[in-house]
């Protein structure tokens, strides 16, 4: 059965690093928009463009599930709506999802962001430590029991499925035939 690898953790926590090895090791294919956003557009996020160019990925990565290929997915994935909306596709896609969650401490994040913003400016985007403590403050750190794949929540109130969910969050998610509909 093809696994969805899919790494959750904020920036400077090594999740790049750590999904590059992972999809070594299993032969994965590894869509990360962190790699694309700025040689494609310059920076991170672009007007919203990383959400559009998310869920062409998620899209993508869907279609080589179904193919029978593993994926590692670099999203970072901050929510647990999020998690569950992938989570849930991936198996509708007839694969396994593992979450890897890679914590990182604010003194170690900062340093590993500084590092990469002095030795490969161009690979990395502007950060600065009111973000990071905004991002802190938003991310919602994955549990024993979301990590061991026990939870799967239902969509959140309003939502039929976690696919229409997933095309709100994603905007181009569903926009294409690999998306299975």
């Amino acid at each position: 059965m093809p696994t969805l690898f899919l790494t959750v953790g904020l920036p400077g926590a090594g999740k790049t690093t750590l999904a590059r090895r992972m999809a070594e090791e299993h032969g994965a294919l590894r869509p990360t928009p962190d790699e694309w956003m700025i040689p494609l557009f310059g920076e991170s996020d672009a007007g919203g463009r990383r959400d559009v160019l998310e869920g062409r990925m998620l899209s993508f990565a869907l279609a080589a599930l179904r193919l029978g290929t593993g994926v590692v997915l670099g999203f970072g994935c901050w929510s647990r709506a999020e998690r569950s909306a992938i989570r849930r596709l991936a198996r509708s896609a007839g694969a396994a999802c593992r979450l890897v969650y890679v914590p990182v401490d604010a003194e170690t994040q900062r340093a590993r962001i500084a590092r990469r913003q002095a030795t490969a400016p161009d690979l990395t985007f502007p950060m600065t430590e009111a973000d990071l403590a905004r991002w802190r403050e938003l991310f919602e750190e994955p549990g024993t029991a979301e990590l061991a794949g026990r939870v799967l929540d239902a969509p959140p109130p309003g939502w039929p499925g976690w696919r229409e969910w997933a095309a709100e969050r994603w905007p181009s998610f569903g926009s294409g035939r690999e998306s299975g509909r």
